[in-house]
């Protein structure tokens, strides 16, 4: 895994689009009175969607899709094999199942352009009114931050464990 400073660029730029992207306001649906959809769900009204906005490093990325009233950020973790691949896997299914807990974490991830994406978050102009915006921004990087670190240490636990089983040379 990169070191922290090597992230720093990454991390930043993932800070400034959201900070960008999070000027939510309360917008009702166009077709059905009363009701008040993330349009960046509905999709009923293409002039209330911006363009999609991909921030890549190395095979990390991130696809930030913004409306008016919602932003959905999926989130596609490196994986270097098949190990990293299972550690994804079960982990995402852990956070899936959990999903009420976690405010804005969608049960389904997005498959956008080809990519699978392993982890969605949906910000609606509700939790932008609940919370403080860099709050919310920060909360949403320290989530990444911490992922990637917790899979970096089962990663290794699981290499260690092979070693000490005799299951690797």
């Amino acid at each position: 895994m990169a070191g922290v400073a090597a992230q720093q660029p990454y991390i930043q730029c993932i800070k400034r689009t959201l900070n960008a992207a999070l000027c939510l306001m309360n917008f009702p649906s166009q077709i059905v009175e009363r009701h008040n959809k993330p349009e960046v769900e509905a999709k009923s009204s293409p002039e209330l969607l911006l363009n999609p906005v991909v921030i890549a490093r190395d095979d990390e990325q991130v696809l930030i899709e913004s409306s008016v009233n919602s932003v959905r950020l999926s989130i596609k973790i490196r994986k270097l094999d098949a190990l990293d691949t299972q550690i994804t896997k079960s982990f995402m299914e852990f956070l899936e199942r959990r999903a009420e807990h976690y405010y804005i974490m969608r049960r389904k991830p997005v498959f956008h352009d080809g990519v699978q994406y392993d982890l969605s978050l949906l910000i609606t102009n509700e939790h932008t009114d609940a919370m403080a915006k860099d709050q919310l921004i920060d909360w949403v990087v320290a989530f990444m931050q911490a992922y990637l670190s917790a899979s970096h240490h089962m990663f290794l636990h699981c290499l260690q464990e092979s070693f000490s089983l005799g299951m690797l040379n």
